[in-house]
């Protein structure tokens, strides 16, 4: 079992910025992929990031790409999304979720874990 506890939502103006946290408990963290994801009201959960065990590799929506970066710290079972330039479009539940395989990494179904999600919301 793997226990995932998101941080770091809140209100922010639009071009504002937010970090996201996930800590995770349990087995060992660098034996996965972690991901972020999101939904939004009346909308399904979308991918939003992921990154490799080690954190080599990092992948992104493109709605997001050169916006928000995801990045680990596995000395503290962490992984975080730095979110910039954040747009109305950009609200929604935010989920980090924990799998084992880089390479469906972009879908919701590969993901053994999830955390209770943190709310960002982003003002016009």
């Amino acid at each position: 079992q793997v226990q995932l506890v998101e941080s770091g939502g809140g209100l922010v103006q639009a071009g504002g910025s937010l970090r996201l946290s996930c800590a995770a408990s349990g087995r060992t963290f660098n034996n996965y992929v972690m991901g972020w994801f999101r939904q939004a009201p009346g909308k399904e959960r979308e991918f939003v990031a992921a990154i490799s065990w080690t954190g080599r590799f990092t992948n992104y929506a493109d709605s997001v790409k050169g916006r928000f970066t995801i990045s680990r710290d596995n000395t503290k079972n962490t992984t975080y999304l730095q979110m910039n330039s954040l747009k109305p479009e950009d609200t929604a539940v935010y989920y980090c979720g924990a799998g084992t395989d880089w390479s469906t990494s972009r879908n919701l179904y590969a993901y053994n874990y999830w955390g209770q999600g943190t709310q960002v919301t982003v003002s016009s």
